[in-house]
């Protein structure tokens, strides 16, 4: 896939599922991805934040996930985790806690609380499993009964498939070795497999041969390298998230008072190409 655009980039993964055109790819996804935890297939989905030529890489209004509904109001929310971010189990939960509890309008009863669904397809491996797709309920520990059904989470990792065996059927897989980068001479068995994988297939050829689409890709991407640079750092040096974002708040001030990278770094204690990083 040298010449094509990377699917896992989450701005080229929004382009694909989460722009109106392309909904009915998005369906498809996810009837592929309920079907493995035994729900109906759904007819149709409204995007709640579709891709829009204002979704800029690097401006903290673009929204990179894809959210959606359900005819019968059930929320979904799709994020692709290129780089580790750690932590994404409470990330998840805070996230999905702050979807639920805002579909309630003041005076309405927790009866009309929806169902909240989120995926998170993810780049390394995070789950102590060899499945690549594991599915997260509110379940009693001893027998399994179902507190509610509200919360469900799943989980993707696309570093567990096996890049060379190339399913003979239909289902999930196909969709999630097409995003881990499936080698081109597989695609036509791919999407014999999966018919509709054909218009993610070209759509991402379609983006891989857009200029703009290249250049906006390329910030993004510059963009997610230097974020996990930033964690990778913190995470390595052990420094506790709050100090974390606290050094680099004052790292940030410092640089917007002209003081030059070198005095930040000593001071701040971190390297200059990282006090160069923020500077970017």
């Amino acid at each position: 896939m040298s010449d094509l655009l990377d699917p896992r980039n989450d701005f080229v993964f929004k382009r694909i599922f989460g722009s109106e055109e392309n909904k009915d790819v998005l369906l498809v996804f996810l009837n592929r991805t309920f079907a493995e935890s035994g729900e109906q297939p759904l007819t149709e989905i409204v995007l709640l934040n579709p891709y829009t030529d204002k979704d800029a890489p690097l401006d903290k209004q673009s929204i990179f996930d894809i959210w959606a509904k359900t005819a019968e109001g059930k929320l979904i929310n799709i994020e692709m985790q290129l780089f580790n971010k750690y932590d994404i189990e409470k990330r998840t939960l805070y996230y999905w806690s702050k979807r639920y509890s805002s579909q309630l309008q003041e005076g309405q009863t927790y009866k009309e609380l929806k169902k909240c669904v989120t995926i998170n397809i993810l780049n390394y491996p995070f789950i102590a499993n060899e499945r690549y797709h594991n599915v997260f309920h509110l379940r009693e520990d001893h027998t399994g009964l179902e507190l509610s059904d509200d919360l469900e989470v799943h989980f993707m990792e696309l570093s567990k498939l096996d890049d060379q065996s190339v399913p003979m059927e239909g289902g999930l897989i196909n969709w999630l070795l097409f995003l881990k980068g499936a080698d081109k001479s597989n695609w036509e068995v791919l999407q014999m497999n999966e018919p509709t994988l054909k218009k993610a297939m070209d759509t991402l050829e379609f983006l891989s041969q857009d200029r703009e689409a290249r250049r906006l890709y390329e910030e993004r991407q510059k963009y997610l390298h230097d974020e996990a640079s930033m964690i990778e750092w913190a995470t390595e040096k052990g420094i506790a998230k709050g100090e974390q974002k606290k050094a680099i708040e004052i790292a940030k001030n410092m640089l917007s008072l002209g003081i030059e990278v070198s005095v930040i770094a000593k001071a701040i204690g971190l390297s200059q190409s990282e006090v160069e990083l923020l500077k970017d």
